[in-house]
């Protein structure tokens, strides 16, 4: 290529981007982390702060609480990987993050990464200050509610003993566990039991007839007096464990969240973490305990119209005969208002840190817990997923790659963050491939489990891993939009919770969408609160939408219990463009009143006989849209009985304003050869590239933007690059119409091809291996 030609290019360019400016400009004002790009006045081995950063996971212990202990790590970090932002959190027996000590040490740890290049969120949850919010609000902690069962004798009396739980999860392994501080008797009922539940004749209390034997934090004792009328009567104890651990609906909650936040307003952080919010965690079957309070109990109560928690516990657990539709409603109400009550704590959290450390503040990292749906997850925070106010995607473990694109989708965020943990190293190499064809990045949590002998922090710092980052982190300059997912599955968010429905945690859910994603299709997993929330809208050209996704077609699962808002949706989006299916009836209402809502749902609403017709109909509204198919997942296990699909490191994918992105990295973590040939908007794009390769075009076929490992020849149109030596390399059309790039770790001088096409060029370094 000549350079008149060059700069024919670059005038092209210019001109052809004036479009998307604007839209990068809104961009630009919305997101932290992409509110322009890099400027380079010195050479360094970190993202600038306003690009997508690398995220690493940082667990303190005993020994960041040693004079320096901090710096060890920090200084790991610095020299042997790519880290710009730790995600922080204690892990150390005996301190809060209200103790004065806990705040100097992590002033002095902030300062000092602050001076390595380094930014740190540090994680300001109140289940770190339970001792403080204890001593505050003694009358405002969590209580779990038990259920115990008890055949009564005709002729003597029985006693119940209800032990309490000992509950603990990944935030107090090394302290003090959520556990149980004094147990007391709530009630106690006596009925008969029938095929379908309590006969409701029989149903009555007989609290004041029982005795206490005893109650502490480890159990309850009561005594039964004997039933001489009918030895096979039944009764239950209901008893309430108060644990360390405040009331996910204590009053005074929020504000107590605020003051922690606001009592480190000195230390200039990157922004604020709150991980794996909810109810305190149980692995135990949870069908006869609840989370419960008086503060929970009156919530219930307004939102009800009066009905009683404590009764309706019971309705719930065991089902009364007769009031099955009754049983259904309470279920749903109890779980929506919790999955809102950790939403609006969520929120919350959200806007502190925001107000208190800046609007680009950071705020990290994920609401999932479990990852997956299951019963536990259900109980511990009714999948509010959706509703906890992020910046980024962020999720961790196995989610679901549709709930990582979609939840892209509902924070408008370029790529997902996954935070991830193996034992074994070569696991990671495998994710950071895979996520990037998916468009995520890993939240690198250290080893674990880890039974090396070493600290799981560094240990991910040794081979290649580190490097194999460092080419995928050059997407980040220039990905402005998610994954393009043209499918959107919404599923029945009270109906897949509610264990009193015909399709409670119904498998056939994640079987349907991986159906998708196994096909090439990547498919959006979106909750139906999501509709009433107003999230999920209809654009202005008529197609639903969910952030900058546009859908070319939705499926409504299961959508029984859904509010009449959801068929108000539908039928003024079968006025637009996106094609509508069905799976599943709608006979009841939110309250589990008979409601025909299959009805009242639009005609060309299709009702698919099987997921391989649904799966035909679909591709054939795509190939009529030109809208191609993508690498297919190709990796289907079971993980804890749930299944799960994960995408290959090998693929093609695109996101929503067209970037093609190429990833190879099955046999090398550091990336594979790339030489392709593939079509872009109409137009053949050429790569001799390692590991990564991505383009965009404009309309006219013009390149926007390029990036490149290993870089050894690139050819679209009449724009070509040879190059003598290979080149990490990232280039693009800034904010001003301007060409910029990055080269990385290149020593020498820059090639005049290169400088042909912009003087504006940055550099960045490649972090070393770490080496025993």
């Amino acid at each position: 290529m000549n350079f008149k030609e060059i700069r024919i290019i670059i005038i092209l360019a210019a001109v052809s981007t004036l479009i998307l400016l604007s839209a990068n400009i809104q961009a630009q004002k919305k997101y932290p982390g992409i509110s322009g790009l890099a400027a380079k006045a010195e050479v360094s081995t970190r993202l600038p702060n306003d690009v997508m950063p690398v995220i690493g996971a940082w667990f303190w212990g005993e020994d960041e609480f040693k004079p320096d202990g901090y710096k060890s790590f920090i200084d790991h970090a610095k020299t042997h990987s790519p880290y710009n932002l730790l995600t922080t959190s204690l892990r150390v027996a005996g301190k809060e993050i209200t103790d004065t000590v806990v705040h100097n040490q992590v002033k002095l740890a902030v300062k000092y990464a602050k001076e390595c290049g380094i930014q740190m969120a540090v994680d300001f949850d109140v289940r770190l200050a339970r001792r403080a919010f204890e001593a505050e609000y003694p009358d405002e902690l969590q209580e779990m509610l038990i259920i115990q069962e008890v055949v009564l004798s005709g002729s003597e009396s029985v006693e119940s003993v209800v032990h309490s739980l000992d509950l603990g999860d990944h935030m107090t392994g090394r302290t003090i566990h959520y556990i149980p501080l004094q147990g007391s008797l709530l009630r106690v009922y006596s009925y008969q039991m029938q095929t379908d539940g309590i006969d409701p004749k029989t149903l009555t209390e007989i609290t004041n007839e029982c005795t206490v034997v005893s109650e502490s934090k480890d159990s309850v004792v009561v005594r039964i007096p004997a039933n001489k009328q009918n030895g096979q009567t039944r009764a239950c104890v209901m008893v309430s464990f108060t644990h360390l651990t405040p009331d996910v609906f204590a009053p005074h909650l929020i504000e107590f969240q605020r003051k922690i936040v606001l009592s480190y307003a000195d230390i200039p952080m990157a922004g604020g973490m709150k991980d794996e919010w909810g109810f305190p965690p149980t692995k135990l079957p949870m069908n006869n305990k609840y989370w419960y309070s008086k503060y929970i109990a009156k919530a219930y109560a307004e939102r009800t119209g009066g009905r009683e928690l404590l009764a309706d516990c019971l309705l719930m657990y065991l089902g009364i005969d007769g009031q099955e539709n009754e049983r259904q409603m309470a279920i749903n109400h109890l779980i929506e208002m919790n999955w809102q009550r950790n939403g609006e704590l969520e929120d919350d959290f959200y806007q502190t840190v925001k107000e208190v450390f800046g609007p680009q503040a950071a705020v990290v990292t994920h609401a999932t817990w479990y990852a997956y749906f299951c019963e536990k997850e259900y109980r511990k925070n009714g999948l509010d997923w959706w509703a906890a106010t992020r910046d980024w995607a962020q999720t961790d473990e196995y989610a679901p790659f549709a709930v990582r694109t979609s939840l892209a989708k509902k924070w408008n965020s370029p790529v997902w963050y996954n935070q991830y943990y193996s034992p074994e190293i070569e696991n990671y190499q495998k994710e950071l491939w895979s996520s990037a064809l998916a468009g995520g990045r890993i939240n690198y949590h250290p080893i674990y489990p880890n039974s090396t002998g070493s600290d799981g922090h560094v240990g991910l710092f040794r081979g290649k891993l580190m490097q194999g980052e460092s080419r995928v982190r050059l997407l980040n300059y220039i990905t402005q939009t998610p994954l393009n997912c043209p499918v959107a599955i919404v599923f029945g968010h009270q109906n897949l919770l509610n264990w009193a429905g015909a399709d409670y945690d119904d498998p056939a859910l994640m079987e349907l969408v991986n159906e998708f994603w196994c096909n090439g299709i990547p498919a959006d997993l979106i909750p139906s609160s999501e509709i009433e929330g107003k999230s999920l809208y209809i654009d202005k050209n008529g197609w639903i939408s969910y952030g900058a996704q546009k859908y070319s077609a939705i499926v409504l699962y299961n959508p029984e219990f859904e509010k009449e808002t959801t068929a108000d949706f539908f039928n003024i989006a079968s006025k637009g463009n996106t094609e509508m299916f069905r799976i599943g009836n709608w006979t009841k209402n939110f309250n589990s009143q008979v409601f025909n809502g299959n009805e009242i749902l639009p005609e060309n609403m299709d009702v698919p006989k099987s997921n391989f017709i649904l799966l035909e109909e679909i591709k054939q509204i795509l190939q009529e849209q030109k809208i191609n198919t993508q690498s297919p997942a190709t990796k289907l296990e079971n993980h804890k009985s749930h299944p799960f699909i994960t995408h290959p490191a090998t693929g093609i994918s695109h996101l929503i304003d067209g970037t093609i992105i190429q990833v190879a990295g099955t046999d090398n973590v550091e990336g594979d050869p790339i030489h392709s040939i593939i079509k872009v908007e109409g137009y053949d794009v050429f790569f001799d590239a390692i590991g990564v390769a991505a383009v965009r075009l404009n309309k006219l076929g013009e390149v926007q933007a390029m990036v490149a490992g290993g870089l050894k020849s690139f050819k679209s149109g009449i724009f070509e690059i040879n190059l003598e030596n290979r080149m990490d390399i990232a280039l693009w059309i800034d904010g001003n119409g301007k060409w910029e790039g990055v080269i990385q770790g290149w020593k020498g001088n820059i090639p005049e091809q290169l400088l042909a096409i912009t003087k504006n060029w940055g550099r960045l370094n490649i972090p070393a291996p770490l080496i025993d």
